[in-house]
């Protein structure tokens, strides 16, 4: 019986361990008014929490990133005050109709 639940422990230690958050990839933008400190946060939230900023944009005051879900969860909490969106990335494309 005890090798049994020693099995079980070692089965959930090892479960919990794989089991990694699921990480997104997305769009986060803030209104031009909003401040450094604020955007820099975000960033800095993301990157504590596993995930990777992929690109800072300069035309926009955001960034791209790839981040685990519940920091994205955590960021958008947060920022609403500053009313940041984020957005899951994906690729837009664009058809034309030649008749």
């Amino acid at each position: 019986m005890r090798f049994f639940s020693t099995i079980v422990a070692a089965l959930a230690v090892v479960y919990g361990a794989s089991a990694v958050d699921v990480q997104k990839s997305v769009i986060v933008s803030f209104p031009s008014e909003t401040t450094d400190d604020i955007v820099n946060r975000a960033k800095d939230d993301i990157r504590k929490a596993g995930g990777i900023i992929t690109h800072e944009y300069q035309l926009i005051k955001g960034f791209a990133a790839k981040a685990p879900q519940k920091i994205l969860e955590t960021v958008s909490a947060w920022s609403a005050e500053y009313h940041a969106v984020i957005e899951e990335d994906q690729i837009v494309q664009a058809q034309t109709n030649s008749s």
